[in-house]
């Protein structure tokens, strides 16, 4: 083989070697980088564009809804007479109207009703029941606009067997396991809100937002009905 045909052989595979070997790096780093920090920059990207998204989320799918508006509130409401929700139904809406938050409200707290709304404690009594309702949510979605809340504003939930008014009395940020925060055998009606604390944090932390909010109108249930 001449000098010179060695030569042209060699500029095409310096050539292909200039090309080929910054796309492998490339490749390389990204699986690194996606290997390592996939699943966070994949949660941050799903939190963002629920907080900051103007698009209408549709999970109608995930879920069955049973809330039906009631126009009028019924006196003397027995529990035989109407459908009670089953876990991770969605069977009212919850809104403070001052705070720009509006949210289905389910049965249950688990990730289909956190993702899709605000849900009711595990254990905890629902409106109309004459106990404490203790409702969670998302504080980087449908409950983060609690930070907005103040002594006196209204709290509504309508369900699909009556209308439910509260005033908010007080709010406190607690641990997460502080068992002081509420009491859930309480005598009397009462509705407890929280979330995630600080509220521009992503993921579960340490610390709870509660708002404390006392009944003022609805039906009560006759549960011996």
């Amino acid at each position: 083989m001449s000098k010179r045909h060695r030569h042209h052989h060699s500029s095409k595979v310096f050539g292909k070697s200039f090309i080929i070997l910054p796309i492998v790096f490339l490749i390389g780093t990204y699986l690194i980088i996606f290997l390592a920090f996939g699943s966070t920059i994949s949660m941050a990207v799903d939190a963002a564009g629920m907080v900051f998204s103007s698009a209408e989320k549709d999970y109608s799918t995930s879920f069955k809804s049973i809330f039906v508006p009631v126009a009028e509130n019924k006196e003397g409401l027995k529990s035989d007479d109407f459908e009670f929700p089953k876990f991770n139904q969605q069977f009212g809406e919850l809104s403070i109207p001052k705070c720009k938050i509006e949210a289905k409200l389910f049965f249950g707290d688990g990730d289909v009703a956190l993702r899709n709304g605000v849900g009711i404690y595990n254990g905890s009594s629902a409106p109309g029941f004459g106990s404490t309702i203790l409702v969670g949510g998302h504080n980087n979605t449908y409950f983060h606009n609690l930070k907005d809340v103040k002594e006196g504003m209204p709290v509504s939930i309508k369900t699909n067997y009556g209308n439910y008014e509260y005033k908010i009395r007080e709010t406190k940020v607690l641990q997460y396991n502080d068992s002081s925060a509420y009491d859930i055998g309480a005598d009397k009606e009462n509705l407890v809100l929280y979330t995630c604390y600080p509220f521009d944090e992503l993921g579960l932390t340490d610390q709870r937002f509660f708002v404390y909010t006392d009944y003022v109108s609805g039906p009560q249930i006759d549960r011996e009905g």
